[in-house]
């Protein structure tokens, strides 16, 4: 539609005014869903890229050994892109419902391969098996995923099975749900094929590396220094510091004493621990683009102490707590009975839950459901709603209201030039278009008292053509900086009729308008708050309040 769109505006007409401006007719989409269809996908894509990040987060936390912890995330971003291959060769489109599969999938794909590295890993740190090499660590490995590959095929199978039931959907259901079952078959089998083939074999070399080895680890950790030192110099990758915070912290590992060497490794996992924590607030924004990186980093934090804490008091102390279970288990056993009640209760309703007992009570003359305890209950507990499809911010909204019958033809077109006035002076509308009458059919019974207004609000940020929020560089006064020299590399609009008639006014007096060329400009800003450009022409700045005149200024609104 689009590029039909563009093969019929090359013909329609156009007039030179006197001042040398072409005017053109020009078509103008207003009801367009693709941005919303490319928001939702990047929006997934951003919450997949989250919940990788946390699941490796988690990983060198809990596991505590970054060995095993490279191999589980790398293995997870192999299973997803095996996932992807596999929507192709399927036919599978990346829509909403597909990505989520994968992102429901990603909790089963690390357990699968936490379950396999850490029983590897113990069967290391039993007595006699450090330091084995060759066949007698590939017996280690071997005996180690023979141990667990029932268990783990079992868990694989309960879930894929269970999802048999979404292959047989049909109509609407099926249409939306299929994806979802595949995608998620698709990334589990991924993961179960890498765990029984890849896993052991990256295991096997990667714990045959001699880190230990104090010439090995020596020349290791100089090239990782030497590696982070260029990333910093020639592509000003800070991120690297924390490369030379851990090679500097291993060359030193000799000066500790044997009781306090165990913390190396601990300060290991520190640092790359802030590194992703780094790249999750990042990514995430939890605290919203208008809190700084800092306050958000801060906060990632305290939500990773806050949850990750007493996941590791459990695994810490499991032993004793599994013990006072085992001895008390009828005191234990009311946890699960309470919590399935209190589900129950929720999902149904307090009424519906315990609509029985009421019945009961009132046979013996006692209306118990006036009681206020149990309107309490029930205003409390109403049980959860049901709806098909849930509720879309679309960043759009269809207004459709009617006028008197007695309303004629021109009265209505007033309203509605009227309406769409009204609308468009609102801050957060972007554009509405209203619509009056109807076309000649059967399916189109609207009366011409009734009118049809598309109101598309604007986006919260700015968007890439990915659907990703954008980052810009601002100044001191909050103006957006734009890379003059990018915007004339990539301008692919044909302006030779547009170089003199970009109006602007002196930044200082704002009273003397003056023509520039779009060649002369050295330097330009946007200043969101007054929706205008400042330029800088002959070390002058000047203010371009009237942008959507000049075919430049709106292509370097609308991409950059």
């Amino acid at each position: 539609m689009k590029n039909k769109i563009k093969e019929v505006s090359v013909g329609l007409p156009s007039k030179k005014l006197a001042d040398g401006t072409v005017s053109k007719v020009t078509i103008v989409p207003f009801y367009d869903r693709t941005d919303l269809i490319k928001e939702t996908i990047g929006t997934l894509e951003s919450a997949l890229s989250h919940e990788t990040l946390i699941s490796v987060l988690v990983i060198i936390i809990l596991l505590l050994n970054l060995r095993a912890s490279f191999v589980v995330s790398f293995l997870l971003s192999i299973a997803v892109l095996m996932a992807f291959i596999a929507m192709k060769l399927f036919h599978i489109d990346a829509n909403i419902v597909a990505l989520s599969g994968i992102a429901i999938a990603i909790g089963v794909m690390v357990d699968m391969g936490i379950v396999d590295v850490e029983n590897v890993t113990r069967h290391m740190e039993m007595p006699g098996n450090n330091n084995l090499k060759g066949k007698k660590l590939i017996k280690l490995i071997y005996d180690a995923n023979i141990e667990v590959i029932a268990a783990v095929t079992v868990a694989l199978a309960t879930t894929i099975v269970s999802f048999l039931p979404v292959f047989t959907m049909e109509a609407a259901e099926g249409k939306l749900f299929q994806p979802l079952a595949f995608t998620k078959t698709f990334a589990l089998l991924s993961s179960y094929i890498l765990g029984i083939v890849v896993l052991p074999t990256l295991v096997y070399f990667l714990y045959s590396i001699p880190f230990d080895k104090k010439t090995i680890s020596r020349y290791w950790n100089i090239c990782l220094i030497v590696i982070a030192t260029c990333l910093i110099i020639f592509w000003q990758n800070w991120i690297a510091i924390s490369l030379i915070l851990i090679s500097i912290n291993n060359l030193l590992e000799y000066k500790w004493t044997e009781s306090w060497k165990k913390y190396v490794n601990l300060i290991n996992i520190l640092i790359v621990s802030l590194v992703v924590v780094y790249f999750l607030s990042y990514e995430w924004l939890p605290m919203g683009a208008h809190n700084s990186l800092l306050i958000n980093f801060l906060f990632v934090i305290g939500i990773v102490i806050i949850i990750l804490t007493p996941l590791i008091l459990i695994t810490h102390f499991y032993e004793r707590i599994l013990n006072w279970c085992l001895k008390n288990r009828l005191k234990f056993f009311m946890l699960p009975i309470f919590t399935v009640v209190l589900g129950i209760v929720i999902w149904l309703g307090f009424n519906k839950s315990f609509g029985f007992i009421s019945t009961g009570i009132e046979k013996l003359g006692w209306n118990v459901k006036q009681t206020s305890l149990w309107q309490k209950a029930q205003s409390t507990f109403p049980g959860l709603g049901k709806e098909f499809m849930p509720a879309l911010d679309e960043g759009s909204y269809l207004l459709m209201p009617t006028s008197m019958p007695h309303a004629g033809i021109e009265k209505n077109i007033e309203y509605v030039k009227t309406l769409d006035k009204r609308l468009n002076s609102i801050p957060e509308v972007d554009v509405s278009v209203g619509k009056w009458g109807r076309v000649n059919s059967a399916l189109d019974p609207a009366p011409v008292q009734m009118f049809e207004n598309t109101i598309n609000y604007k986006p919260e940020y700015i968007l890439s053509t990915e659907g990703h929020r954008m980052r810009f560089k601002v100044d001191e006064n909050e103006n957006y900086l734009i890379d003059i020299n990018k915007v004339k590399e990539q301008i692919t609009l044909d302006y030779s009729n547009n170089k003199s008639n970009i109006k602007a006014i002196s930044l200082e007096n704002k009273t003397s308008e003056t023509e520039i060329e779009f060649d002369k400009i050295k330097e330009i800003k946007f200043n969101k708050e007054n929706n205008e450009f400042i330029v800088l022409v002959n070390n002058n700045w000047l203010v371009v309040q009237n942008y959507r005149a000049n075919n430049i200024l709106k292509f370097i609104f609308k991409n950059f």
